[in-house]
């Protein structure tokens, strides 16, 4: 597992996005550009200010999304598109229409509408292995390590499917529904934890003093089922990218040792 500390969260934001783009540029001009890069992405406020780095670059010709297809974590049931809580919603508002040439149709997110949920979710693990798995799933994780909606005690092996909401999830996501628990939609689809660590290389995000001891749990603590987020230390391609204040539960030598290391990667 690599740990990327840096000062901030705009620091981090950047770091984050210019490692997808300089993973973007090698993939295209190396042996596999015939096939696109498939980029796996979150919803959250951890990932916008990634999204906003990677869409300058993108408007000011830096880097391309020509060649990219992406699939996301996860979206809410019952929400049409057109809803401004609906994260097909969000993705176009603070990413996607911010692209300008990023093609429709290399555009995947779960449809929270559809009448088959479970058809949904087999259709949507099936494309993905139609590209050769996910060359990078960047993520974030909630403050009890839950990666997308894989709450504590979902199966480290899951795979896409319907997620029931926990009454702690609904309270904290209903900031952006008038806050009120209730209009939170108690069921979502997610990607699996397995889904997301099938992928050649998996980038969390973690900011903030709420998060830290998330991280600590992701780090230094056992592989369980209870932070799903402890499974990355299993991944062979594992990278946290984080800001000083989500460090706090951190052991000192375990956050020397990160900072002496990354050190060492820039030389």
């Amino acid at each position: 597992m690599r740990v990327v500390i840096q000062e901030s969260y705009d620091k981090m934001c950047k770091w984050a996005a210019d490692y997808i783009s300089a993973r973007i540029k090698a993939h295209n001009a190396g042996p596999e550009a015939g096939r696109p890069f498939v980029l796996g992405l979150p919803t959250g406020s951890s990932p916008i200010g990634v999204y906003k780095e990677l869409a300058r670059q993108n408007q000011a010709g830096e880097l391309s999304f020509a060649n990219v297809v992406t699939f996301n974590m996860d979206e809410y049931l019952g929400l049409p598109h057109e809803h401004d809580q609906s994260y097909w919603y969000f993705m176009h508002d603070n990413f996607f229409d911010h692209l300008v040439d990023m093609k429709p149709e290399n555009i995947n997110i779960l449809n929270g509408m559809t009448e088959d949920p479970e058809e949904e979710c087999r259709r949507y693990e099936e494309k993905i292995k139609s590209y050769g798995g996910i060359d990078l799933f960047m993520g974030g994780i909630g403050v009890d390590g839950h990666i997308a909606f894989n709450e504590p005690f979902t199966s480290l092996s899951s795979r896409t499917g319907v997620r029931n909401l926990t009454t702690d999830t609904r309270i904290v996501n209903s900031r952006f529904f008038g806050n009120d628990p209730e209009k939170v939609p108690a069921q979502a689809l997610s990607v699996g934890v397995g889904t997301v660590f099938d992928s050649k290389e998996v980038l969390i995000l973690i900011n903030g003093h709420n998060k830290a001891r998330a991280l600590a749990a992701t780090v230094e603590g056992a592989v369980s089922q209870k932070w799903t987020c402890s499974a990355l230390q299993n991944h062979n391609g594992a990278i946290i990218a984080c800001d000083e204040a989500a460090c706090g539960e951190l052991t000192v030598d375990t956050y020397k040792y990160f900072l002496d290391i990354e050190k060492k990667e820039r030389l």
